[in-house]
């Protein structure tokens, strides 16, 4: 078999684990009611069992004191034994599928935040802050740290009475364990600091505890960093002497290892890989760590292709392999590697929308799978047939929220016919991968051109549908999905002609595609901050050009997630882009041969000017709506949409007036209706297809 490796089971202490596949710990954002988990939290985990992941760790930064806050990422609560009955709902629900389930427990000390929640007062072992957060901290104090001990073998006694299968302790990403590992946050004088035997007292007395309390019977496992990168951070080979230390006691069972310290904006980026960096980048650090351990080590960054999984394994490299991303892309990732039909798995692209959305406090989603931690709501991973009557349907626009459409109304078993104006799919997907960090991206495309194809969707590609071309085919359904155009003419002092050649500003659009060439000295203003902006700098350096981005914001990109701003920021900086916060576009004039961009500070009111010879402007996009109006009157339901049905993932009900011959139903989603993003289309195209 082409996968034996990752098929192999394999014992974690007192645990078989079925095969060698781990999602591994991530903080979800779902856990409800003051950190419990909650059904969403449990149909999510069950989904991954039942698609075959042989263990998952659930829970990242889960605490287990009161004093470190959970309140604002909605991490689960082991501080409190109300959590023991959700842990039995969760242990059965991921049992029963035949997986393993275990927990990861922490204090976080200093990486968190005080102002919300409880509002407690941080701790680390010297009280030194920490850049990410930004939060100020006091110095640990021994009953403190006695306490904290206390705190860990209780939260592991409780995810052992929940019927959990093992906890995993966290000394990675600098949390209080690891921040008394390092020499670079911990100061101490005393019996906790100094040496290295005083520098791993704690972490050694918090095994100790939980080991005593649990027994020898439930699995304990430690997660650690390879490498902190910091040049006054824990090096590799400090981190093999670690990990050999804790090995020694026979206490731990397993070890996962990442690569990179998080406790700086550079540094996190490193952490949960983007689409920019390399397959496994940090493989080498997981496997220098397996060199000096006896128990099974779990490895985790930048693993989504189950040839590259079976690849890490069969090379003896780590004992497991996490593949967390490639699970909240596609749950059944395993299910469909056991029934050969390994293009059908929806790959994780590493757009890192999952990650930057918990960064932001924000519940974790895939931008490509809108079924994912949605379970709970009835929405499908697998699309059943209908049961009822087959309807035709016709779909125009072939962006995401086009494609989803017509797999969706495709797996329903309907006939359907997708439209599509390029000679290509893809949409804005295809303009985005053209920029040097985001080509990876065109897997969404990829993955949806193997779909539509197998489910024999009629494509229509380079036509441009209109009414009379819709109207031909007699369709039950219309879902239009046409976008929208780049907004250039909110203000008329910038320039903007429809003429290009009249025209003083372009788009990004313009420039992505080829439709225009590169500029010698180019400004980008960019009102939007997403990742339009910072690609197009990104694409101009790259081509040689000279360039300025500006934006009224605080600074270019502010809407790009935490673990992704720093990747484009390495790049801009190092091609020597000029990033300028606080500036609005006031106008554009020419001036011989020469644009000149007036900029206007966004508090003083005082101007100053650029002289360059190309101006692009992001300014989003302006919904393509003509069709949609065009069609409207003659549609069943005038093009509305039941907002109660579709918040609730219900079957809309003007679909019970198809088939009495009366005409069609008229959806329409994505940019067409108002400029969102990729997640945003695919998730309406789902909710409103999933039922016709």
């Amino acid at each position: 078999m082409a996968f034996d490796a990752i098929f192999q089971p394999i014992q974690i202490g007192s645990q078989t684990i079925r095969n060698r596949v781990v999602s591994t710990a991530h903080a979800e954002v779902y856990a409800t009611d003051g950190g419990m988990t909650s059904e969403r939290y449990v149909k999510y985990y069950e989904e991954k069992a039942k698609g075959g992941c042989g263990l998952c760790i659930c829970g990242g930064s889960s605490v287990v004191s009161i004093d470190s806050p959970q309140g604002w990422w909605s991490s689960v609560n082991l501080s409190t034994d109300r959590i023991i009955p959700h842990f039995q709902n969760l242990a059965d629900a991921v049992h029963k599928h035949g997986g393993k389930i275990m927990i990861q427990i922490t204090h976080m000390g200093r990486r968190s935040r005080w102002d919300g929640y409880d509002w407690s007062t941080l701790l680390s072992p010297s009280g030194i802050r920490e850049p990410v957060h930004r939060s100020t901290c006091k110095t640990i104090e021994e009953e403190e740290i006695w306490r904290i001990i206390g705190d860990f073998a209780q939260a592991a006694r409780r995810a052992k009475e929940g019927g959990l299968d093992g906890v995993e302790l966290s000394a990675v990403h600098q949390h209080l364990i690891d921040q008394f590992w390092s020499p670079r946050v911990n100061k101490r004088e005393d019996e906790w600091g100094g040496s290295f035997e005083n520098r791993m007292r704690f972490g050694m007395e918090v095994l100790k505890a939980v080991r005593a309390e649990v027994g020898n019977d439930f699995v304990v496992g430690m997660r650690i960093c390879g490498d902190e990168f910091h040049p006054d951070g824990l090096t590799h080979d400090d981190m093999k002497q670690i990990a050999a230390y804790y090995d020694a006691t026979g206490m731990i069972d397993f070890f996962g290892v990442i690569g990179s310290g998080c406790d700086t904006h550079n540094t996190l980026a490193n952490v949960i890989p983007n689409m920019s960096y390399p397959p496994e980048p940090f493989l080498h650090l997981a496997s220098g760590i397996k060199e000096v351990v006896s128990v099974p080590v779990i490895h985790a960054q930048n693993i989504k292709d189950p040839t590259q999984a079976n690849r890490i394994l069969e090379g003896g490299y780590v004992d497991l392999v996490g593949m967390t991303r490639a699970h909240i892309a596609d749950p059944h990732l395993i299910a469909k590697i056991k029934m050969n039909q390994v293009d059908q798995i929806k790959q994780c692209v590493g757009a890192n929308y999952c990650i930057d959305r918990q960064y932001q406090g924000l519940d974790v989603l895939c931008i490509q799978n809108a079924a994912t931690s949605r379970e709970y709501m009835g929405l499908p991973h697998i699309i059943e047939p209908t049961e009822g009557a087959k309807r035709r349907a016709v779909v125009v626009g072939g962006g995401p929220g086009g494609m989803e459409a017509a797999r969706v109304l495709a797996e329903r078993g309907h006939e359907v016919t997708l439209f599509e104006a390029e000679d290509a799919l893809g949409g804005q997907i295809t303009l985005a991968a053209k920029a040097p960090q985001r080509d990876q991206i065109a897997g969404i495309t990829r993955w949806y051109q193997l779909e539509l194809a197998r489910l024999q969707v009629d494509l229509r590609l380079g036509t441009r549908a209109d009414v009379a071309t819709i109207q031909d085919l007699r369709p039950d359904l219309v879902v239009l999905a046409t976008g929208g155009q780049p907004f250039l003419s909110q203000y008329p002092q910038w320039g903007y002609d429809a003429d290009p050649e009249k025209s003083l500003v372009v788009s990004t659009w313009d420039i992505l595609s080829g439709k225009v060439a590169p500029g010698k000295n180019v400004l980008i203003y960019d009102a939007i901050c997403e990742f339009s902006g910072v690609s197009t700098a990104d694409f101009l350096a790259d081509k040689g050009a000279k360039v300025e981005i500006v934006t009224d914001d605080i600074k270019p990109g502010a809407a790009v997630g935490g673990t992704t701003f720093p990747t484009y920021y390495r790049s801009l900086y190092e091609k020597e882009v000029i990033m300028t916060g606080d500036l609005m576009l006031h106008e554009v004039y020419r001036e011989g041969d020469k644009l000149v961009a007036v900029l206007e500070n966004e508090y003083t009111g005082a101007q100053e000017e650029r002289v360059v010879d190309q101006v692009v402007v992001e300014n989003g996009v302006r919904p393509d709506e003509a069709l949609y109006l065009e069609l409207k009157a003659g549609s069943l339901n005038h093009g509305q949409v039941d907002l109660e049905a579709l918040y609730a993932a219900e079957a809309q009900p003007c679909l019970e007036k198809l088939g009495n011959g009366e005409g069609f139903v008229l959806f329409r989603l994505g940019d067409c209706t108002a400029p969102r993003n990729t997640h945003a289309a695919i998730y309406d195209a789902l909710r409103l297809c999933k039922d016709v």
